[in-house]
């Protein structure tokens, strides 16, 4: 995994530390603190692929669809800036939720409709369509 310094790759402006990486931290340590939404888990989720965190990737996947393994680029992947385009339910007393999003990388952008799942007081993705 890549070493972040600086503002989240998210695109919040948060520092790193204090947004997504918050997250990432706490799964790598068997706790908390988890996204307390579907969208930021997305969000956590997008960060987690810029810095190269395949663990962060497959811990909040849910089990039903989850790939027993996933190539990341442990220095991150090369993308640029997010936008979330949509966003229904998904908050902290939905049990379902979807959010589309471009995430941007050099040459192109790579739009999804991605489902999430909240189980025992935790947001997990499903799978999405890529548009």
């Amino acid at each position: 995994m890549a070493a972040v310094s600086g503002a989240c790759p998210c695109g919040l402006g948060l520092p790193y530390a204090q947004c997504c990486g918050k997250y990432h931290a706490g799964v790598r340590a068997g706790g908390g603190p988890f996204a307390p939404t579907a969208d930021a888990l997305m969000r956590s989720r997008y960060s987690a692929f810029a810095v190269g965190d395949a663990e962060y990737l497959l811990a909040t996947w849910a089990e039903e669809t989850r790939p027993r393994e996933l190539a990341v680029a442990p220095t991150g992947e090369p993308f640029t800036r997010l936008v979330v385009l949509d966003k229904a339910r998904g908050g902290v007393f939905d049990a379902e939720g979807v959010v589309e999003f471009a995430a941007f990388y050099p040459g192109g952008v790579q739009r999804e409709r991605s489902r999430f799942v909240r189980r025992d007081g935790r947001w997990f993705y499903v799978d999405g369509d890529v548009q």
